[in-house]
């Protein structure tokens, strides 16, 4: 495709997913201003998103933060807002939002103070959270002034962060919060929730994106913090339900490659985009950088994949994801460098499941590559990203590596060793540096891959690398019916992989393999191989060709048989203690 016709047709994919609801874009007060905020510093940022040409780009929220408040009527329970920061109100300055033709975001706190009251000793932030005041409040913001957006903190329900020492739990604040929203009968404002680390699966039934870590603060040590602690959600983020990887400190003081990083990654692992800049002064090259049509497509990419490592190279991971057709020969990778050296990497295209000749494209400088067999080399420099658009022949994934996988109980917020939940963990000694441990012991403390593909279906070899210093089992589930208890399960010690192999039998399409042991421990887990197991009677190859189209069975785009297709839809620690 001409490289023009390429771009346009990024820009034109991404602008349809953002009207569908694509990771949130925009623009938030905190990160520059903090509390000091006012309605004539609001309406500067909202100018310049469309002066800037931000907003035809695909940024449309102005999302105000802490800072806005002016106490609460204790009588009457109405919330006040600040009488000199904005002396006419919010609803005013939503308007003049709403009349620019951006979306109007605001801020508060699921328990009764506001973060900005005990970290900015902003006084008329006591009692202002939404705290016994849910339906109240949620009417006042999106029934009487039209916001469409908020953030919600927990400062106000985390004792040892609010003066009233409130100890709330996350899970029923942030329902009752949601539900009174959908009360006020809107059901188009996205809730963010901000717990400061992952909350748990319950948290996809609440919210449209979530916090997944401690707040952003402007430094490459933070920036490099967060990605760590992101590697392994990908399988917590789909469609409508995103990881939030905090706003951007992008165009502030971070180096330009720094920058590149932070921006080509947000976009690459779907987080949001909440520019924290100001934007009336922003500098060429940062609204350069916020404005490539073909970083902000990944980012809004119908798919709404999260990109995830399939190799730990040179102390700098490959991370890949599919673009416009899951399980299609277009795929977008990056090389990540978090080092403070200049790195080499040599990508294997069939690391990224590609043969044959590759087209690559470069989406930083959106220049053409040209086409490459087998592998492709990249200098990356300290604390450098690259990152690629791919396209080739798509072959079946293999390696499906444990930190791509899902923990129905995985949490962040306690003890994971008290509450027996699973995590993730950084190790040298696995085949992308990472692996999931402190698994079983209940029926969800389990490990799915929820998206194992297989093109003709059949029988294939499972094999199953895992860490244990003792004798323990699991059990492997495929499409929800039993297969086999793997049982003896020890490798000799906790930093040895060893391998244990059976045979499964897929289903033509998407599949669904779970690991799990209910009643005890299981092994650590590295990751899980699966190769097809040769058919000498051709089974394979009638369905490749069935595949093809050349016996005439129809499929559907997404690599399924018509008749059964659906919608496709560190070393930071193990993250033991809350803050």
């Amino acid at each position: 495709m001409n490289k023009h016709l390429f771009s346009l047709a990024l820009s034109l994919a991404a602008l349809s997913a953002w009207a569908q609801g694509g990771p949130t874009m925009g623009w938030s007060s905190w990160n520059t201003y903090g509390v000091n905020i006012s309605d004539a510093l609001i309406r500067s940022q909202a100018d310049a998103m469309v002066s800037t040409g931000l907003k035809d780009a695909g940024y449309d929220h102005i999302n105000i933060d802490d800072g806005f408040f002016g106490g609460r009527n204790t009588q009457t329970g109405e919330l006040l807002i600040h009488p000199t920061r904005f002396p006419n109100g919010l609803k005013p300055v939503a308007d003049y939002i709403h009349a620019k033709g951006l979306k109007a975001g605001i801020y508060s706190d699921a328990g009764a103070n506001t973060c900005g009251n005990m970290y900015n000793g902003d006084e008329l932030s006591v009692n202002v959270g939404l705290y016994r005041y849910d339906q109240r409040d949620a009417d006042f913001y999106f029934k009487e002034c039209g916001f469409d957006f908020i953030k919600v903190d927990f400062c106000g329900g985390d004792a040892p962060q609010n003066t009233q020492h409130l100890a709330l739990d996350p899970q029923e604040r942030y329902t009752a919060i949601s539900q009174a929203i959908k009360n006020t009968g809107r059901d188009d404002v996205r809730l963010n929730v901000c717990r400061w680390n992952y909350p748990g699966t319950w948290v996809h039934d609440v919210a449209f994106s979530w916090r997944t870590t401690q707040d952003i603060w402007n430094g490459w040590a933070s920036v490099k913090d967060i990605l760590s602690q992101n590697l392994y959600l990908s399988a917590y983020s789909s469609a409508g339900h995103f990881n939030d990887m905090d706003m951007l400190e992008v165009g502030r003081s971070m180096s330009s490659e720094e920058d590149k990083t932070h921006f080509g990654l947000w976009c690459m692992m779907n987080s949001p985009l909440l520019i924290g800049c100001d934007l009336t002064a922003i500098k060429p090259a940062t609204l350069a950088l916020l404005t490539n049509p073909e970083l902000i497509a990944l980012n809004q990419d119908p798919l709404a994949q999260q990109a995830y490592p399939v190799e730990k190279q040179n102390q700098c991971f490959v991370l890949v994801r599919d673009l416009q057709t899951q399980g299609g020969p277009v795929r977008a990778f990056a090389v990540y460098n978090p080092t403070d050296q200049q790195r080499a990497v040599t990508v294997k295209f069939s690391t990224l499941c590609l043969s044959g000749d590759v087209t690559l494209r470069d989406l930083f400088n959106r220049t053409d590559l040209g086409t490459f067999t087998a592998s492709y080399r990249v200098i990356v420099p300290a604390h450098g990203t690259r990152i690629y658009r791919a396209e080739g022949t798509r072959t079946e994934r293999i390696r499906y590596e444990a930190e791509t996988a899902y923990i129905t109980a995985y949490q962040e917020l306690k003890n994971n060793q008290t509450e027996k939940t699973g995590i993730y963990e950084y190790a040298d000694y696995c085949s992308s540096g990472m692996k999931a441990g402190w698994l079983g012991c209940s029926e969800q403390n389990d490990l799915i891959w929820r998206d194992v593909y297989s093109a003709a279906g059949g029988e294939y070899t499972l094999t199953l690398a895992y860490i244990s210093g003792a004798d323990r089992s699991v059990t492997v589930t495929v499409n929800g019916e039993r297969v086999q208890t793997l049982t003896g399960c020890n490798s000799g010690g906790w930093s040895t992989v060893a391998t244990k192999s059976l045979t499964v039998t897929l289903n033509a399409g998407r599949n669904t393999v779970r690991f799990s042991n209910a009643a005890d421990w299981m092994p650590d887990i590295d990751y899980i191989d699966l190769t097809p197991v040769p058919n000498p009677l051709g089974i394979r190859e009638v369905g490749e060709k069935a595949r093809e189209g050349t016996l005439g069975a129809a499929w559907g785009p997404d690599g399924r048989p018509a008749t059964s297709q659906s919608p496709l839809r560190i070393e930071r620690g193990r993250k033991l203690f809350v803050r």
